[in-house]
This record gives structure tokens, C-alpha cells and sequence, in this order.
């Protein structure tokens, strides 16, 4: 068989096709990127270039066939109102903002404390024209952490990027699902209650803001990428029901990835925790794949039952459990548990990708990574 490139190997894949070996691409935690990197943690947040670096050192190292770019839209305008900037102790950096203070460190993501609460506006009292808006301008990335999108250099890192790997690896976009938007606006448990007591009121909300990441998408597209995750850890068993999925998420993600796929680009839908009881549901968006498939802890899904049920239409990217098989188990039972999900993924699946489940932990050692690599190269190929 020939010899594909990284680039190549993802995509085969992507168009469930067998390359030839298993691609390699894990999703990085920030917290892991900072234990592997070690980089000032102000700058690989907020300047393009050191991200952008960091994120091909990485793909190198680990000889993972694809790059996710978490993060776009970087600008030097987090140094506009900043106060103080100041090295706490080795690694970590405390900025101060007239409304906030923000710990940048080498262990996880941003900290970020405001002088004041946010407010969380009542369901009844968001006015759809004037409280949501139709360009989308930040990503939520976690409770009280966002990252501001800049216009002037909204896709600067694709460009980056792609000046420096060209063709060679596979890579790849990520938007936020809007029913995440409408948690961030509205609080988490009230948004879950007004699932229920303002239906009609929640769809108008995440409508809005499906239209506006519809348009961000539309955008990201015209860059030199192969496909665009579609972050949506909200939508599972934990949170809400497969009918509140079909309802206030499907027809949204769906409207979206159907755009996307149009424009040639893939879409992989990105969904933590349990979801066995709605794959065939997540088929229906029109995505290209799907990523985590969490098995037993974490979630609940059966690779192999997956591939019976959804592998026929869809690539899937998964499933290794990075906290279990990764992080906490000792040499022999991280290499079998890896071992077979890779001979599952190779002889059951159309399209496979092999891939932690969720993101990296981010204490997972540089050794357990790199036996990712060592393992789909002994078992690995086609």
C-alpha cells in the first residue's frame, strides 16, 4: 500500500476510507499543552504566533497526524486596560483588570475572578433583537472564561498555520454549539428549567445565536482546513433527554453543519460523557463524524456496538479514556486498553481515527502519549 501523508490519512479517513495506517489525533487540553510545553502561559493565551507554535511542536512530538486550532481570533487587545502584570511565583502570571484579575499558569486554563458577579438575565426578560447578537464575538470556553474574538484577525491562525505545515497534517477548525451559548446567557440550571417552563422563548434564543456561528463558520471555511468541530459537551444523557435534543439542539447543529458541508469541509460533532442512546439522532445533523464516544466510566458508550449502529455513515474519532487508561493505569493495562480500541477502530470502522475520547488530562505524561504513536505503528496498519 502507499505511503500517505498525515494530511491524507486524516482525510481518507474523514471520507471513510482506509489510509494507510490509522491516523493519530488527540484532542490538547490547555492543561495539557501547558505540562507538555511549559510556555508563558500569557502569551500561548493570547498571541497568535506562540499558539501557533506550540501547536505544531506538539503534533510533531507526538507524531499525531492533524492539528486542532481551540482558539482563533487572537489580538493584543487584552493589553489595553491591563493594570498589572505580574509573575506570582515560577509559571504562573496574575494580570488585573479594572473589573477582574486573571491567573495564567502552566497547570490549567485561565482563572478568572470579576469584581462583580455576572448578571444572568431572567428567560422573560432577554429581548431576542437587542440582548443576542448577531455576529458572534467571544467563545464561552468555561464558566467565567471567555476568549474574545477579534475581528481584524479572526482566522490569522489558519493562515499561520498553514504557512508553516502546508499540506503535511490534517487541520482542523472548532465552533461552539448555540444551545452552549444559551447556557452561557442564561445560567446552566436556569436554562435547564426554561427548557422546560419557556420552550418556545429558549428556541427563538438558540436560533439567534445558531445563525450568527452559521455565519462564523461560513468564514472559516474559506481557510485552508479540512474539517470544523463542532464543540457541543452540553447535549449529552447528564444534562438533557434525547427528545430536549432533538428539540434544541439537533435542528440547530444540524442548519449549521449542513452550511458547512456544502462548502466541501467536514464536520465532526464533539459531545462528553454518555450518548449511547443518541447516536443514530446525532447521524441525523448531516455530520461527517463524531469525536469523544466516552466508554464506561466516563460515559457509556461501546465502541464496537458504535461502529455497528452509526459506522457505516459516520467517520469516528475516539475512543481512548485519557483519565483511566491515559492518566491513572499502570504500563500494561494503558497499552491493552489502547491496543484494542485501535484493532476495533481498524477492523470494524469505515472511518476511524484514533483519539482520546475528551481532551488530553492535563498530567498525562509525555511517555503515555508517546505511546499512542508506538502503538498504532505495532498495530496499527491496514
Amino acid at each position: 500500500m502507499e505511503t500517505f501523508t498525515s494530511r491524507q490519512r486524516v482525510k481518507a479517513a474523514m471520507n471513510l476510507q482506509h489510509p494507510d495506517r490509522v491516523p493519530l489525533m488527540c484532542q490538547f487540553s490547555i492543561g495539557s499543552m501547558m505540562t507538555q510545553l511549559k510556555p508563558n502561559p500569557v502569551e500561548f493565551w493570547y498571541d497568535k504566533n506562540t499558539f501557533a507554535d506550540g501547536l505544531i511542536s506538539l503534533c510533531k512530538t507526538f507524531r499525531f497526524d492533524g492539528i486542532l486550532v481551540s482558539l482563533h481570533g487572537h489580538s493584543d487587545k487584552w493589553k489595553k486596560d491591563l493594570l498589572k502584570y505580574e509573575c506570582v511565583d515560577e509559571g504562573n502570571f496574575k494580570l488585573t483588570y479594572p473589573d477582574r484579575t486573571e491567573v495564567h499558569s502552566w497547570t490549567d486554563l485561565p482563572l478568572v475572578a470579576y469584581s462583580q458577579p455576572k448578571t444572568i438575565p431572567a428567560i422573560e426578560d432577554i429581548d431576542i433583537e437587542k440582548d443576542i447578537p448577531s455576529a458572534i464575538s467571544y467563545i464561552p470556553v468555561s464558566q467565567n472564561l471567555y476568549f474574545d474574538l477579534d475581528k481584524a484577525s479572526l482566522f490569522d491562525i489558519f493562515d499561520i498555520l498553514y504557512a508553516k505545515v502546508g499540506d503535511t497534517v490534517s487541520i482542523h477548525g472548532e465552533i461552539t454549539s448555540p444551545f452552549d451559548y444559551f447556557l452561557d446567557l442564561v445560567g446552566y440550571e436556569n436554562g435547564l428549567i426554561a427548557l422546560i417552563m419557556e420552550p418556545e422563548k429558549c428556541k427563538l434564543i438558540i436560533e439567534k445565536f445558531a445563525d450568527g456561528i452559521l455565519d462564523l463558520a461560513a468564514q472559516m471555511c474559506e481557510k485552508p482546513i479540512d474539517a470544523i468541530k463542532v464543540s457541543s459537551p452540553f447535549a449529552g444523557m447528564g444534562f438533557i433527554s434525547s427528545e430536549q435534543y432533538s428539540e434544541f439542539v439537533l435542528p440547530y447543529e444540524a442548519k449549521i453543519i449542513s452550511a458547512i458541508r456544502a462548502k466541501g469541509v467536514h464536520v465532526y460533532i464533539h459531545t462528553c460523557g454518555s450518548i449511547n442512546d443518541r447516536l443514530e439522532l446525532m447521524r441525523e445533523s448531516n455530520t461527517s463524524g463524531l469525536e469523544c464516544l466516552d466508554p464506561v466510566p466516563v460515559g457509556n458508550v461501546d465502541l464496537e456496538d458504535a461502529f455497528d449502529r452509526i459506522g457505516n455513515d459516520l467517520f469516528i474519532k475516539g475512543n481512548i479514556d485519557s483519565v483511566n487508561s491515559l492518566l491513572y493505569a499502570d504500563d500494561s493495562k494503558a497499552e491493552a486498553d489502547v491496543k484494542k480500541i485501535i484493532e476495533t477502530g481498524k477492523n470494524r470502522g469505515k472511518g476511524f481515527i484514533l483519539s482520546t475520547a475528551c481532551s488530553i488530562a492535563p498530567m498525562v505524561t509525555k511517555e503515555r502519549l508517546l505511546m499512542l504513536s508506538q502503538l498504532i505503528d505495532k498495530y496499527g496498519q491496514y
